[in-house]
């Protein structure tokens, strides 16, 4: 499939079709062979064939162009020159239709630190690399995980877009904003990650940047969940409000579809008046799809001005995950619509085979280390971030691969007001410890452990 650039922007939506050919003013020719990432209207990136040699390409479009292009150059050429690992520079060019072309050194066995990281050890060394970054006078922009690359037992620092000069309170800023992309639970690590990096930093003010910089790209990202953007597809019509993954839309497309057949044939979970759950399996992968019914008329009319259970769960379950702790993945949410009101509402999430604190603890004993360590870790990340349930029955917490995973989100809250927050989290801590007898010695555990009323 030969695309001029003009005739590749035109076609495109969300997705780039791949593979395509441009030919390049020297006569050469580039394919694209695997898109990694589209940015519409602004960016392809991805793995490319450059007159028989693999490269790493990114092509700019649109308005900016040639801006974006010389940064990204710009920065590349920088890492270089103050002796940071970065994948070589091997030439910019423009293309027929206004683009420009980066190439440099692809990477063919490369993982990024985005690709789930819980040891804190894996992280010193990207704060020692961002720190010999700021001895050199220079920040980076688009700080994340994804930008360090791990290659033959180097770690390289990529996307020169994001390079830029920067003075001592601008570094600062950028240490705060790679702090607040790692899990809540990291924080407790944080002086091993300073000590890596290696420069003199005032904590005290690092930590409000970090909490900053967390509320920020917290509601950046939750508004993101519900509109149109890379990574989640968003449907508004007069039947219905659509929101999925991007990248489970395709397997889910005949379930939402039909999402009440599909819980007729799935094994259903929980037969309620206003809610009913199933396991249906999608291209062999097991999910869960909750109903949210409508018992009435009267509870209908409650329900049609203001966002569905389903809704709520949807923005908490991706909280959960913004902040690293553990949630089945939300996957889609969809609520029947008529005329703007509101009726049924459904959540499709990945199914999550754990057991259940109330099937894993007797009332007679205290947990085995690893699940003691993962019940203090997960209440105390919660307490830390003003988070409570609302519905804090033990069969809502499932214990799962090392990890505990909170379910039925339909009432949590993360408070903004302290007092409104201890009231809710001494109603939590309360249905927690009355799921086992009092004075029994898990009750009794659990009473110490967990954080005060």
């Amino acid at each position: 499939m030969s695309l001029s650039l003009v005739e590749t922007i035109e076609r495109a939506d969300w997705q780039v079709p791949s593979p395509f050919t441009l030919d390049l003013p020297d006569g050469g020719s580039l394919e694209f062979r695997r898109i990694l990432r589209w940015l519409p209207g602004r960016r392809v990136s991805g793995e490319a064939c450059w007159n028989g040699r693999q490269v790493f390409a990114k092509l700019f479009i649109g308005e900016g162009a040639v801006r974006r292009a010389g940064r990204e150059q710009w920065g590349l050429e920088a890492l270089q020159t103050v002796g940071l690992p970065t994948p070589a520079l091997l030439a910019s060019v423009s293309c027929p239709g206004g683009g420009w072309l980066v190439l440099s050194e692809f990477m063919p066995v490369a993982h990024s630190l985005a690709e789930g990281v819980s040891d804190p050890s894996l992280l010193l060394p990207a704060f020692a690399l961002l720190g010999r970054l700021h001895a050199a006078g220079l920040v980076h922009d688009d700080l994340h995980l994804g930008n360090f690359l791990s290659s033959a037992n180097e770690l390289l620092l990529i996307d020169g877009d994001g390079v830029r000069p920067g003075a001592p309170a601008k570094q600062l800023d950028n240490l705060a904003l790679l702090l607040s992309q790692l899990p809540v639970a990291l924080d407790e690590s944080r002086g091993g990650f300073l000590s890596a990096y290696g420069q003199t930093v005032d904590t005290s003010e690092l930590d409000k940047l970090v909490d900053a910089w967390r509320r920020r790209r917290r509601e950046r990202f939750l508004a993101k969940t519900l509109r149109n953007c890379t990574q989640f597809a968003v449907e508004h019509g007069e039947r219905r409000f659509l929101a999925v993954l991007r990248g489970a839309q395709a397997s889910l497309a005949s379930l939402l579809a039909q999402p009440d057949a599909a819980i007729e044939l799935g094994r259903r979970l929980k037969s309620g008046g206003t809610c009913t759950v199933a396991v249906v399996d999608v291209a062999g992968a097991p999910v869960v799809v909750k109903r949210y019914n409508l018992k009435n008329w009267r509870h209908a009319i409650s329900r049609a001005w203001r966002p569905s259970r389903a809704w709520h769960s949807w923005r908490e379950a991706h909280r959960l995950a913004f902040y690293g702790i553990a949630t089945p993945k939300p996957l889609a949410l969809l609520e029947e619509r008529w005329r703007g009101l509101r009726g049924r509402a459904f959540l499709v999430a990945e199914f999550c085979p754990g057991s259940s604190l109330a099937d894993c603890l007797g009332p007679e004993t205290v947990p085995e280390t690893s699940l003691a360590q993962s019940i203090e870790a997960f209440f105390s990340v919660l307490f830390r971030l003003r988070i409570t349930h609302g519905d804090l029955k033990a069969t809502n917490l499932l214990w799962h691969e090392g990890r505990l995973h909170a379910i039925d989100l339909d009432a949590m809250t993360q408070h903004r007001s302290e007092a409104a927050f201890r009231r809710a989290w001494r109603r939590d801590r309360a249905r927690l410890l009355r799921n086992w007898p009092v004075d029994s010695p898990l009750h009794d555990w659990l009473d110490q452990v967990l954080p005060p009323a």
